[in-house]
């Protein structure tokens, strides 16, 4: 057995580490700001659907246990190489805006903990981060899955501190209903389509483990646990913490910001030692988040210059450390290049379109499967009706993002498309064409 082989507890701990950071610390406060009160409903909405997806992630590993890149290598393997491409650049431009989304939480929760002006230090103070993970994903994936693990320990404390004290807040003054009172914006049926798409960038890091299937102990079904665990869980931990947020601070008093847990916190008068553990439990989960993203993103692209999608230089891989250098390094400039692209409300909106897109299609691939009569080991339950189920919530999503991010999502399908057809063209490739009707 190689050494490099990671458990079930440490491939529960990089889904865990990528999804708990990436929203509870960092978007909560901004899903709070579109829908009031309604924003609990939509983190259990969303986590539903979340589960739907993992349990086609569970499914789909099991048929392909020795791909590293997710959502890409299915529909790859479903639909062939133009839907694979366009499905990989969207996914892969995904986890790298993520990185940037998760790096600003941290530049801003490290500035509060120092009393420094966030809107100054938000941003070196991400790229650092940015840069000291990147050198610790090269030193190889067990490493990092160590390191992924022993965070995960420390941040869900903090979120267990957290809602205590909520409670006993709770306790002492007495449950405040007028904190629950929503605006007549926050209360229609756009603005929980709204939430929903911001909190669906909060469950995404369980896919990561999709990626590491070929190293994790036990193969694809162990993956397949691995990803059910670190959703259910992370959805139990999400909606704990938002309702005691919504305890300490009426959600009017929500907005766009990176470190909410502490704005509540503050009009609660919470004593100062609780700020350091939530402070320091907040910079330990987007670290960790922003890891488990990063490894992801490497490693799809090098599956993707491994099926010969992209030049040779994504093929570079040090097998001794099992990592992918060179896209370890392209993916740590891009999400470096993104924290410029606005705040944290922005970039999440250009994130979340390739992120929904790629579901989209995982769930259309496993009916693929299904239909072609390929069932792995792990199964969904329920099929074909959760699938379908999940196809429509993830369409509905689409309907809460601003007109900047469609346009955004457009334009890279558009400038996916024109690039691998220009590619397709140089090497004089023949056009395959079909019948779609008889």
């Amino acid at each position: 057995m190689s050494d490099n082989k990671i458990g079930i507890a440490l491939a529960t701990a990089i889904g865990l580490g990528a999804i708990i950071g990436a929203g509870i610390f960092v978007l909560s406060g901004t899903a709070i700001s579109l829908a009031g009160a309604y924003a609990l409903i939509a983190f259990i909405i969303v986590g539903l659907v979340a589960i739907i997806v993992a349990l086609e992630f569970g499914e789909l590993g099991t048929l392909m246990p020795h791909v590293r890149g997710a959502t890409y290598s299915y529909v790859y393997k479903a639909f062939g190489s133009e839907l694979g491409f366009i499905t990989g650049i969207l996914k892969y431009f995904n986890w790298a805006t993520a990185i940037s989304v998760i790096a600003l939480g941290f530049g801003a929760y490290l500035a509060t903990l120092f009393g420094m002006p966030t809107a100054t230090y938000s941003i070196p103070f991400a790229i650092v981060l940015i840069f000291v993970l990147a050198v610790v994903n090269l030193l190889g994936i067990k490493k990092a899955a160590k390191t992924d693990l022993a965070l995960v320990v420390i941040k869900i404390f903090a979120l267990l501190v957290f809602v205590v004290f909520a409670l006993l807040f709770v306790f002492h003054s007495g449950i405040n209903m007028s904190n629950f009172t929503v605006s007549h914006s926050q209360g229609t049926l756009a603005a929980l389509f709204a939430a929903s798409m911001v909190i669906f960038f909060a469950y995404s890091g369980f896919q990561t483990i999709a990626t590491l299937t070929p190293e994790i102990r036990g193969g694809a079904n162990a993956a397949g646990r691995a990803i059910l665990y670190s959703v259910l869980i992370s959805t139990v931990i999400y909606v704990l913490v938002v309702l005691s947020m919504m305890l300490l601070l009426p959600v009017s008093q929500y907005g766009i910001s990176a470190d909410p847990l502490t704005h509540a916190l503050s009009n609660a008068n919470a004593p100062q030692w609780l700020f350091y553990v939530v402070d320091i439990g907040a910079l330990v989960a987007t670290a960790s988040a922003a890891l488990a993203m990063l490894v992801a993103a490497s490693r799809m692209l090098y599956q993707m210059g491994q099926d010969r999608l992209l030049p040779k230089f994504f093929r570079k891989y040090d097998k001794k450390r099992d990592v992918a250098n060179n896209t370890v390094i392209l993916s740590s400039a891009i999400a470096i290049v993104a924290l410029f692209a606005g705040n944290v409300f922005i970039i999440t909106s250009i994130s979340n379109f390739g992120l929904l897109f790629a579901y989209l299609m995982t769930s259309f691939a496993l009916i693929h499967f299904r239909r072609a009569g390929i069932i792995g080991s792990f199964k969904v339950p329920l099929y074909p009706y959760l699938p379908i189920v999940a196809i429509g919530a993830l369409l509905l999503f689409f309907i809460g993002m601003p007109a900047e991010a469609l346009l955004f999502g457009v334009f890279m399908i558009i400038a996916s498309l024109m690039i691998y057809h220009f590619f397709r063209e140089v090497d004089n490739k023949r056009i395959i064409r079909i019948k779609l009707f008889r």
